[in-house]
């Protein structure tokens, strides 16, 4: 017989299956057992009836252990107590595979404990559901550009050009051609895709060295990109709401088991993308801190803290347009109407997790793009490659880019971006 897996339980209702799992947990008593089987990322709970079985085999029962694998062969009916909606009636089992002294018990663990047995905690229930979000999501993000008939172009891991500040950069030599970098962004090599394609993006592992232990900050984390041919900041921006709110609501459908394994506010998070997220400029931002007795000037930057003033005062995502061109990337086009600021928006979301996206028009114009590059004291000789950009056939572009696991700690109700991600790279961890 062949083992099932528990995506498709409800295929065999009322029919005597093989299951291949894991031992969750077990509790019971004399006359019963409850086994909770681990398949495929889902938990199903086994039920054991002593008068199945013989006192030896019932009592061998009670002694497997905590993640044992396992083989079983039982009768799936329906339970209204499942969070899957079926259990199953054991008939059967054979031990695969021992488990002795497993380390995460049901009692509670530090957070240290649980990152250095990283490895061994993805089998958790809370995890599980977790990483069953962020695939979802991750798919619901590829099939949204692939709707919009934008081309998947993967973008160089080694780098020898920098997108950001140079100060967020894992260098290393690269054999005879000096020092390469770790891409802390694809941005730059996207940009070549929109004049073959119009419509590229991105998706994939980005470094930044920044040393940062914020519970919204990880030093690899996965990153979506889009670059769009004739595109203007507003059209970006109009772009990136439909986006955000489309794979928002797809994952919340796909996924309400799990946002209810972590007692996610679904309610509350559907108001939020319920509307078009308001949209204000930099100067209305500092002038709403301003009001609330924040000591900010025009020019600095908005931290974390402030965000989220913002997203309280406004009640929920925002973007904010039109930063400073003194605190933005010299890739940015400046604003025509006020020369002291870009044309760019950052996404702000509420409930403490801040910016998820960051995104502009880019300077289409050479000669601009030059004194910018010249300004940030980086090499015209490094960017030559991207200088022909605007040599040859320049036009009006935008594009942004989205942190995948600040996204999936929204859509959780997640307090730190840690858990976003099957093995967390953080200043202070490497391993496992």
């Amino acid at each position: 017989m062949e083992s099932i897996s528990l995506k498709n339980i409800s295929d065999y209702l009322n029919k005597t299956v093989s299951l291949k799992g894991w031992l969750q947990i077990k509790r019971g008593n004399n006359h019963i057992q409850f086994l909770q089987i681990r398949n495929s990322g889902r938990i199903i709970q086994v039920v054991v009836e002593k008068e199945k079985f013989s006192e030896e085999d019932f009592s061998k029962i009670k002694t497997l252990h905590q993640e044992m694998s396992l083989e079983l062969t039982g009768r799936v009916v329906e339970s209204e107590k499942s969070e899957l909606g079926f259990e199953v009636i054991l008939e059967s089992y054979s031990i695969l595979g021992d488990s002795i002294d497993y380390p995460i018990t049901p009692k509670e663990h530090g957070t240290d404990f649980l990152h250095n047995n990283r490895h061994l905690w993805l089998r958790s229930k809370r995890q599980l559901a977790i990483l069953q979000i962020r695939n979802e999501l991750s798919y619901a993000i590829r099939s949204f550009f692939y709707k919009k008939n934008y081309v998947l172009l993967d973008t160089p891991i080694l780098t020898g050009s920098v997108g950001e500040s140079a100060g967020t950069l894992f260098e290393t030599e690269y054999f005879d051609l000096g020092k390469a970098y770790l891409a802390q962004t694809g941005q730059l090599y996207l940009e070549t895709g929109i004049f073959a394609h119009d419509r590229v993006y991105c998706f994939g592992p980005t470094f930044r060295a920044e040393k940062s232990k914020t519970r919204r900050h990880l030093t690899e984390f996965w990153m979506l990109e889009a670059e769009t041919a004739n595109f203007d900041n507003e059209t970006n921006i109009q772009f990136q709401d439909i986006f955000i709110r489309t794979v928002i609501k797809e994952t919340i459908e796909k996924c309400k088991t799990e946002l209810k394994i972590l007692e996610r506010d679904v309610d509350k998070l559907n108001s939020f993308i319920q509307n078009p997220f308001l949209v204000i400029s930099y100067d209305e931002a500092i002038s709403t801190l301003q009001s609330k007795k924040e000591e900010i000037q025009w020019g600095e930057d908005i931290n974390a803290e402030r965000e989220s003033i913002l997203t309280d005062h406004y009640n929920g995502a925002l973007f904010i347009k039109n930063y400073p061109r003194s605190i933005k990337a010299f890739y940015m086009k400046q604003n025509p109407e006020n020369p002291k600021t870009v044309l760019c928006a950052d996404l702000i979301a509420p409930e403490g997790v801040g910016e998820i996206i960051g995104g502009s028009e880019r300077e289409e114009v050479l000669e601009k793009i030059i004194g910018r590059i010249k300004e940030e004291d980086l090499s015209l000789e490094s960017y030559s490659w991207y200088l022909d950009l605007r040599k040859y056939g320049s036009v009006p572009h935008s594009g942004f880019g989205l942190g995948l696991e600040r996204l999936i700690a929204w859509i959780a109700g997640l307090p730190h971006v840690r858990e976003c991600i099957p093995f967390p790279r953080l200043m202070g961890r490497l391993d496992p």
